[in-house]
């Protein structure tokens, strides 16, 4: 038998069964490149309704260096603008969530805004001349609000969260989530590791059965994955064997009725992730949203909360609890496993591994991610600077 010949570096091979190379996993240029190709034109989940209720309420993101804030108007509308000042670029609200009151006033020279952005006082008026008001009111941000969910963007291309969603939208109608309220808050976590391997990794069914034992005693070998053109969906149906662990058996166990879901959907964990980074867990207690925001090539800021329908029952907040419990340990995993994949892209022996039939998901997110960036395609790095 003759021995399989080594991929040179640069050579293009068939790739429709390989994954990324390692390369892109850490290279500077690459992160550059990913920052005006892939996220740009990005959805990015702000926050959800329900946590900007009153007037003068509002959420901020940080992403790709640019402050967002989303604010609910007097008229009752939600607006996302530029958290920058147009006098001097300082940020004007501070913190993750806030109430600014009747205006949005900037710390610095005490410019203010009000609810819908407009330029509404400037101290020392009559210093800065005759100049037009209305060309300095905020920037405002494109947003979209979907399930009750508010996403901004900073540039145009993607279709809509709507039409990204696809048919998935449907299945998500049954949850009711303009409906949520947040449970608890906003926490951020930070890897060290590059974004894709967060994202290789939450679509990744493979790992289930070798790496989470927890979800295996809940689900069995019975977890599911699929891939959109723009959304993936993975799940899994809670067994009625009881688990070893007593946290999963009580979860098992309390998990009551929620007569809104169709009977399939009772007892059924399911997964979505819009592309880039933005994902959902959905469960029948509650509802997570988690980004893997890019902070550098070999960082990801994790941003996550849950949301809950009103629901007093005892069983209801032990479900809710001992959910949090399992998924603690998962996350737990999920980091260690991260991180050994991180280093190893690092490695000059690693090229491109070998894709399964059945990893559709990471087949999808690498056919877009190529046809993005074309450089991906090759097994090492161009010249440094290739990006400029």
């Amino acid at each position: 038998m003759t021995a399989a010949q080594p991929l040179h570096p640069n050579a293009e091979p068939d790739l429709a069964n390989l994954g990324l190379p390692g390369w892109i996993y850490h290279d500077p240029d690459f992160f550059e490149a990913e920052k005006a190709a892939v996220f740009r034109t990005s959805w990015q989940i702000v926050c959800h309704l329900s946590d900007i209720p009153e007037p003068g309420d509002f959420h901020t993101l940080d992403f790709l260096g640019e402050s967002i804030v989303v604010v609910r108007g007097d008229d009752q509308r939600v607006r996302a603008f530029h958290n920058v000042c147009r006098h001097r670029a300082s940020r004007v609200v501070d913190g993750p969530k806030g109430h600014c009151g009747v205006r949005m006033t900037c710390p610095y020279h005490a410019w203010s805004y009000d609810l819908r952005g407009r330029l509404a006082g400037v101290p020392h008026a009559k210093a800065f001349g005759d100049f037009d008001r209305a060309a300095h009111n905020l920037v405002p941000v494109e947003h979209e609000i979907c399930l009750g969910f508010v996403f901004i963007r900073l540039q145009g291309g993607l279709p809509s969260v709507r039409e990204m969603l696809g048919d998935y939208y449907f299945e998500l109608e049954h949850y009711r989530m303009e409906e949520l309220t947040p449970l608890g808050r906003v926490t951020l976590r930070e890897r060290d590791v590059n974004w894709k391997n967060v994202s290789d990794n939450y679509s990744d069914s493979l790992h289930i059965t070798v790496a989470h034992p927890g979800l295996t005693r809940l689900f069995g070998v019975g977890y599911g994955l699929e891939a959109g053109p723009w959304c993936d969906k993975m799940w899994g149906a809670l067994r009625e064997t009881p688990s070893d662990s007593w946290s999963e058996r009580l979860y098992q166990r309390f998990l009551p009725d929620v007569d809104h879901l169709p009977t399939e959907r009772k007892r059924l964990w399911t997964y979505f992730k819009l592309w880039p980074n933005v994902a959902f867990d959905v469960y029948p207690d509650q509802i997570d949203f988690m980004q893997f925001l890019p902070v550098s090539p070999t960082k990801t800021m994790l941003r996550e909360i849950a949301y809950v329908l009103p629901d007093d029952r005892r069983e209801m907040r032990a479900a809710r609890y001992l959910n949090w419990r399992i998924n603690r340990l998962v996350n737990i995993e999920d980091k260690a496993l991260i991180e050994r994949v991180q280093a190893g892209m690092a490695s000059s022996s690693y090229a491109m591994g070998p894709l399964s039939e059945n990893e559709v998901a990471l087949r999808s997110f690498t056919r877009r991610m190529r046809s993005l960036i074309p450089e991906s395609r090759l097994g090492s790095a161009p010249p440094k600077g290739w990006a400029r």
